[in-house]
């Protein structure tokens, strides 16, 4: 049997091939730390799942509009344009069944074979398999640490090409928790603007800030007319099996997404997005009490890193990942990955599953108990100095 050559280009993510080898050797018995995925520990809010519940039991069991339910759409109308401080209408949201469809619906409409995307690096793995799926180049731009995981705007300008179509942000940032400034983002649209490129903004961390604000490249005056401006219910909202996402772009854009939805899922779940007009409009104390919790994470994990003999860790500005530097270990990526699951029973991500640029460095979420993250700690420090010793 013959497999076209696109489906070969894809990728796989990292966090799910090593939960499967975590699960595996849980299964032998071994106890695991589970800190390589993205999933906040918290459970869905009450009012949420109340909201869903009486959706179903009021019958909303059917096929929905595939852009979203109308309240839906007004809900996260409502939301981006309060939390970005501009003037988004329904007309301009599609709703679907979690973030990462929109990227890769924003690439399939906008980038066409042969076309470059620039894309974060290290940067969720996505925005370079589904650019290189079309046929289209991932062109890289390296998120320094001693520039706090920021793009070099001088360096972003140095990639684009007439070949260039798209860049890909993602602030605050997985897997570095890096958050892009005001002046990062003036700049970026600049740039954009001038070489007649589309802005794909993953903003799905965008409540998990913990110095400063947030800052959007939507509220950059004029940005919004080439820019899909992306957000979602998983993590802000512990609603990962919910699986909902939601955008705002300009209303032509917005057509062809709704031809794509109707063509690859038909409809995001009727009941579920009940459930997140609730979420977006309602109560929000839980959400406050689940961001202040990861704010606490954030400062254990770190300084448990920074106490480690080989490991130095900054402080992510957002998100819930530690990004620490692991080269005064002499171990690789990949070996320390390896060995921290394998000999230490702590799952985490090499930083290479994110780029090249990756190497040297380790993805740890601190979506875990503070009982689960400072034992985690401790078997790699005992880990790592027994590897010292021998």
């Amino acid at each position: 049997m013959q497999y076209t050559e696109r489906i070969k280009r894809l990728e796989s993510e990292g966090a799910y091939v090593v939960l499967a080898k975590a699960k595996a050797l849980e299964r032998q018995g071994k106890s695991i730390i589970h800190l390589q995925i993205g999933e906040p520990d918290f459970d869905t809010p009450k009012n949420i799942i109340d909201a869903a519940v009486k959706a179903m039991q009021n019958g909303q069991t059917h096929y929905a509009p595939s852009a979203g339910i109308p309240e839906a759409r007004e809900a996260a109308a409502e939301y981006l344009s309060k939390t970005r401080g501009i003037n988004i209408v329904p007309e301009q949201v599609v709703v679907m069944p979690g973030a990462k469809p929109f990227i890769y619906s924003a690439i399939m409409a906008l980038v066409n074979e042969g076309d470059e995307v620039i894309v974060p690096n290290p940067g969720y793995p996505p925005y370079r398999s589904i650019a290189k799926f079309v046929g289209a180049k991932p062109v890289p731009v390296r998120l320094r640490e001693e520039n706090d995981f920021r793009f070099s705007i001088d360096e972003f300008r140095s990639l684009i090409t007439p070949r260039t179509k798209m860049v890909v942000l993602n602030s605050p940032c997985n897997p570095t928790g890096g958050v892009l400034t005001p002046e990062d983002l003036e700049a970026i649209y600049a740039a954009a603007k001038k070489h007649d490129l589309w802005i794909l903004s993953d903003e799905i961390y965008s409540r998990l800030v913990y110095e400063g604000e947030f800052h959007s490249i939507a509220s950059v005056p004029g940005a919004m007319e080439r820019t899909i401006c992306m957000d979602g219910m998983s993590k802000t909202y512990a609603m990962t099996g919910w699986r909902l996402g939601f955008a705002a772009m300009p209303k032509t854009l917005a057509e062809y997404f709704f031809t794509l939805a109707i063509n690859n899922f038909s409809t995001t779940a009727t009941f579920s997005q009940w459930g997140m007009v609730e979420g977006l409009r309602g109560r929000q104390d839980a959400v406050d009490k689940m961001i202040t919790e990861f704010h606490r994470r954030r400062d254990i994990i770190v300084d448990d890193l920074n106490s480690i003999e080989g490991i130095t860790c900054k402080k992510p500005q957002g998100a819930f990942y530690a990004f620490p530097n692991i080269t005064g270990t002499g171990l690789s990526s990949e070996e320390f990955a390896d060995k921290m699951l394998n000999e230490a029973g702590v799952a985490c991500l090499s930083g290479t599953a994110f780029g090249e640029y990756g190497e040297g460095y380790i993805r740890f979420s601190y979506a875990n108990s503070v009982e689960n993250i400072k034992e985690a700690m401790s078997r790699i420090k005992k880990l790592l100095k027994g590897v010292r010793t021998r």
